[in-house]
């Protein structure tokens, strides 16, 4: 039938919203969009609860949590660089007992909000043992192994630097863990790749990329460190470029899911990571200078797919052309 010819043109604003979907799916977590806000830049969540519209997100990552609680690093640590920020916050953590008595249960109340706990150790035993704690919570969705940290009895090298370290950590974590396991890489090593692989073959169930970069300021007038801790790690804009090569050739090695995360601050940044096959992203140093962030892109996500005239937000993935 004709239509009307007072009958104005369907613009993409007016377009049915039951026709555009942005939900995306990993290892049988469903977000309705691929926005997450990471671990360490988003607090508990409960804090972020007021000027937030959390459920809006596509889920977020709680601060890391060991078994028991850490004050972290003295001040400073924290210094801005050009493009970026250094931080050593040192993991400070309320411990993983009490945030299942004092935040799990606020953030309960909150519909329809995936929450990951990201969870790290000195040792093999302390991954497992807080995942052992965190197992007795309800509301939780995932678990994030951070594991940029030191093996103390390995000597202090970071799981993450290490294959066979880290497939030992993964494994034990696997074996205890009631909720899918998303590994979260450091990129202070030789081959992406190798490591990507080395959590896949121990049971991981997906891989967040990346974690910060190993770097340093120095005070020029007092000849002494920026951080107290000496050397921090490197977050921000600076370092997207590196980080989207690296999720492009985890994807590349792993059969899982990956999450992208380095410097994540635009609509365009996030359809970068998904073109090189990102199945979601995680947004953290934008959430410093703009709490609103993770939900400002989400807005901008939706816009851009809209004026981009993409249907589904999973027909980006993996979708860079190559010629």
């Amino acid at each position: 039938m004709k239509a009307d010819a007072t009958t104005p043109p369907k613009t993409i604003e007016s377009r049915d919203p039951l026709m555009f979907d942005m939900s995306v799916s990993f290892c049988g977590i469903k977000l309705k969009n691929p926005v997450i806000a990471a671990s360490g830049t988003f607090g508990y969540g409960v804090e972020f609860e007021d000027i937030v519209t959390i459920e809006k997100l596509g889920g977020f990552v709680a601060k890391g949590l060991s078994k028991e609680p850490m004050p972290g690093n003295p001040p400073p640590r924290l210094w801005e660089t050009a493009a970026g920020m250094l931080n050593a916050i040192g993991l400070q953590n309320i411990g993983a007992k009490a945030f299942l008595e004092e935040k799990l249960p606020l953030l309960r109340k909150l519909k329809d909000a995936p929450v990951i706990c990201n969870v790290f150790g000195n040792c093999t035993e302390d991954y497992q043992d807080t995942i052992l704690i965190l197992n007795a919570g309800e509301g939780i969705t995932a678990y994030e192994l951070n594991v940029s940290c030191p093996n103390t009895k390995h000597g202090g090298i970071a799981f993450g630097s290490d294959p066979y370290s880290l497939a030992e950590v993964v494994a034990v974590a696997k074996k205890v863990s009631r909720l899918p396991l998303i590994v979260k890489l450091s990129p202070n090593v030789t081959s992406i790749p190798v490591m990507a692989k080395a959590a896949q073959d121990a049971g991981a169930d997906a891989i967040s990329l990346v974690n910060t970069f190993v770097g340093m300021a120095i005070d020029p007038e007092t000849r002494k460190p920026r951080i107290s801790n000496i050397t921090a790690g490197l977050s921000g804009p600076a370092i997207k470029p590196i980080a989207l090569r690296m999720v492009y050739e985890a994807v590349k090695s792993v059969k899982i899911p990956v999450i992208g995360i380095g410097g994540i601050s635009t609509a365009e940044d996030i359809i970068e990571f998904l073109l090189a096959g990102a199945s979601a992203i995680e947004v953290g140093t934008a959430n410093f200078w703009d709490p609103c962030a993770s939900e400002r892109l989400v807005d901008q996500l939706e816009k851009w797919c809209l004026e981009h005239r993409v249907q589904k937000i999973t027909d980006l993935i993996g979708g860079m052309i190559l010629s």
